[in-house]
């Protein structure tokens, strides 16, 4: 983050704080773009930002100022570059993964890809973070509306894009 000289300005604080907070970020970012490269560069821009405003924040909410940071930034980038994934391997000539619990994972997150982003941030910050209504709204900038539209449409685009959903929801709830 810098030369000498910037790391000689930053609070002890902050340094302690990324070094906790940091993987916690990076998987957060991932569950919203779906790319490991990107998840990373985005919580990198989030704590530069987050660093220039340290000293007025660190007292306040850094983990919601860090996560808004992250998911307007993955929505900003995904409106500049599109849905458009580069892949290795041509779409005609994908093998299938022999474990099951890998494949489905994949379908998970291409499942994840197919949401707008901000669906997605609502999906990730709901049921991967365990936040409520009010904590997404407020992270995400939103009304508590909107949260639970943008849950019921993300979760139905899953529920068709993603089937496996729907059967292990439906065997959770036969078990109950």
């Amino acid at each position: 983050m810098g030369g000498p000289a910037v790391q000689a300005h930053l609070d002890p604080g902050f340094a302690t704080y990324v070094r906790a907070r940091q993987r916690t970020f990076v998987r957060a970012a991932y569950l919203i773009c779906g790319d490991e490269h990107q998840a990373q560069d985005l919580v990198q821009q989030a704590l530069i930002k987050l660093a220039t405003r340290w000293s007025r924040i660190k007292d306040e909410n850094p983990d919601g100022y860090v996560r808004r940071i992250l998911y307007n930034d993955a929505v900003s980038s995904w409106r500049r570059t599109g849905r458009e994934r580069p892949s290795a391997v041509p779409a005609d000539r994908v093998v299938p993964d022999p474990s099951g619990a890998v494949a489905e994972r994949a379908d998970l997150i291409a499942a994840l890809r197919e949401l707008a982003p901000r669906q997605r941030a609502v999906i990730v910050l709901r049921y991967f973070e365990d936040r409520t209504e009010a904590e997404t709204a407020e992270i995400l900038g939103i009304s508590i509306g909107t949260v639970k539209s943008q849950a019921h449409a993300a979760l139905a685009n899953l529920r068709v894009n993603f089937p496996a959903l729907t059967t292990s929801s439906s065997a959770q709830e036969s078990s109950q």
